[in-house]
């Protein structure tokens, strides 16, 4: 059984889905980083300094009782939140990883079609009976006609 993993573990499909993984996670770091650092803080500012991170809907509250300046606070006081601002900073993160996956996977697409190259053709149609034959064949097996190269 232990060879049996082994075998399983080192095969390059299984390293390659983990080495995938770890940077899909540390590229998930990047974007949260990205989103909640570099392109919230702006939005926020042409929105009349709001930041997204600290919106947020109270629904029981908590001891001691609100107003709560941050979702921090409200959290402390163990109040029952509804954290709209985090969740559009996640679909914000969500739409710039999509699109970054939709550009790699265009990409390796357009290299694929890129180092395919149509196969040359093995058969041709006979002129006089329109049967299938072979591309070198300079008589036709069906109706004996004589072909043109």
């Amino acid at each position: 059984m232990l060879r049996e993993f082994k075998e399983f573990a080192l095969r390059g499909n299984v390293i390659d889905m983990a080495v995938g993984i770890i940077i899909g996670a540390a590229f998930g770091a990047i974007v949260k980083s990205l989103v909640a650092d570099v392109i919230m803080p702006p939005i926020g500012l042409l929105m009349g300094g709001v930041d997204f991170a600290n919106l947020f809907l109270l629904l029981k509250a908590g001891s001691p009782a609100g107003p709560y300046v941050s979702l921090a606070d409200a959290q402390a006081a163990g109040a029952v939140t509804v954290n709209y601002g985090l969740f559009i900073n996640v679909i914000i993160s969500f739409v710039i990883v999509a699109f970054v996956m939709f550009l790699l996977i265009r990409g390796i697409n357009r290299l694929q079609k890129e180092e395919e190259s149509p196969a040359e053709p093995v058969t041709k149609e006979c002129p006089y009976c329109f049967s299938t034959i072979p591309i070198e064949a300079t008589r036709c097996p069906h109706c004996t006609s004589e072909l043109e190269k």
